[in-house]
């Protein structure tokens, strides 16, 4: 029975399989664990920390031999401790990888096998461990370089001084994406400023939680990277070096997605009015110093481009009426609308803003709780494109209104809601409309 089915076939078959099967389909027999392992294009691995035994590791990873994209993480909850000899053992038996995302420990003396990967594109590090000031020698350089496309680094910290080979060793013309995490520094400063120099053609950044070090990254990025299309900002930033960054770049920002509580203003607005008109999605997350003049003022400026908003806790929302409504009337080509979270976002000036956005494809209410059944009503009016709409958490709607939005929305597709306010009859509904739901 096992040798009806040749080779090529069934490894076919393998790539059409849920990645749950997984497991059961090596339990068959010898040959189907050997086919499976070999058609694997993608791996997520769950490591205990100090893993003892890398030898075992390597030779499992070996018998994957069309693995492109590796994951390895901790199981552990605690403290993760992952040694250079890991990533020796992965450099030995995948050198074809493109994709990896790794944890590795303090000291980083393992950072050069990074250069055995020759095809690797892709790669996500995160630092663990004592975070202890180090060094690095000169026994660390080498003559090729990484030509990553995209680089995330997470948990560097002040004295992470190792980074210093990555920062000179990584090829800076070929990065296109670059993000870091919850960072409280970058090695050396001018290694790293060095490094940003070069960075002629990357087009996304994101600074999450990297208060310490954000000054430094928009200072040199508003001086260097003039193919910049998209920057993230969250948890941590620095007025006055935003400001700085939006009104000396030279880069043509098409995203600016931002969660800056105490650190973004009506300034801020105004300049990126004038300086980013050609921006189509604009995604703003509890920025409490806004007010409704200034977005309003930004709205303005964006009429002609914005497609995609996003004012997820927006205080604004909450404190001025009416708000909503005029920003609407400037923004008719807005696609995409998140108003997630806003809890006095009300039926009259919900109507009243919706009438603007006729051509709306996918909205999200999520956590709007005083809204009502009288909302879905005004949208499915107003709204005749829709394809996916999330209303989960509001819950001022009802099953009689969920029931309204499907049987009215032609082109929904995606809806979010809770299981309860789903009946029989709009399930029913639901099959013959194919419209996916998700709980």
């Amino acid at each position: 029975m096992d040798t009806i089915l040749c080779d090529e076939l069934l490894q076919e078959i393998f790539h059409h399989l849920p990645p749950p099967s997984s497991s059961a389909v090596s339990l068959v027999s010898k040959r189907w664990r050997h086919l499976l392992r070999s058609s694997l294009s993608s791996l997520s691995l769950r490591l205990s920390p100090n893993h003892p035994s890398l030898p075992s590791l390597s030779s499992f990873l070996s018998h994957h031999t069309s693995l492109s994209s590796l994951s390895v993480s901790s199981s552990s909850a605690g403290t993760t401790v992952f040694s250079g000899d890991l990533l020796r053992s992965i450099s030995a038996a995948c050198p074809q990888l493109s994709s990896l995302s790794i944890i590795l420990s303090r000291p980083l003396l393992s950072l050069q096998l990074l250069t055995s990967f020759t095809n690797l594109k892709t790669l996500t590090l995160t630092l663990a461990g004592n975070a202890s000031p180090d060094s690095v020698s000169d026994q660390f350089s080498v003559s090729s370089s990484l030509r990553l496309q995209s680089l995330r680094l997470s948990g560097i910290c002040a004295g992470d001084y190792s980074l210093n080979w990555l920062w000179k060793n990584c090829d800076c013309k070929t990065l296109t994406k670059l993000v870091l995490e919850n960072c409280e520094g970058v090695g050396d400063n001018s290694s790293f400023a060095c490094f940003v120099k070069g960075l002629e053609n990357v087009r996304e950044v994101e600074l999450r939680t990297c208060r310490s070090i954000v000054s430094l990254i928009l200072l040199n990025l508003g001086d260097n990277c003039k193919c910049l299309v998209s920057l993230l900002v969250y948890d941590g930033g620095n007025k006055e070096s935003l400001l700085r960054f939006v009104r000396e770049t030279m880069c043509d920002l098409r995203r600016l997605d931002l969660r800056l509580p105490l650190d973004l203003d009506d300034t801020h607005l105004f300049e990126m009015g004038v300086k980013f008109s050609r921006l189509g999605v604009l995604r703003l997350q509890s920025c409490s110093l806004v007010t409704g003049e200034g977005l309003k003022t930004l709205g303005l400026a964006l009429s002609d481009s914005l497609e995609e908003l996003a004012l997820t806790n927006c205080d604004v929302i909450n404190g001025q009426d009416g708000f909503l409504v005029e920003l609407a009337q400037n923004l008719k080509k807005i696609k995409i609308l998140d108003l997630s979270y806003n809890h006095t976002l009300l039926d009259k000036e919900f109507a009243s803003m919706i009438s603007s956005y006729c051509n709306l494809r996918k909205l999200k209410l999520r956590g709007c709780s005083r809204l009502t059944n009288v909302s879905l009503i005004s949208l499915c009016k107003n709204c005749k494109r829709l394809e996916s709409v999330d209303i989960l958490y509001c819950h001022g709607i009802q099953v009689e209104g969920v029931e309204f939005l499907i049987l009215n929305s032609r082109q929904l597709r995606n809806l979010q809601v809770e299981d309860r306010k789903l009946s029989e009859t709009a399930r029913r509904w639901m099959t013959d409309k194919f419209i996916e739901v998700q709980h």
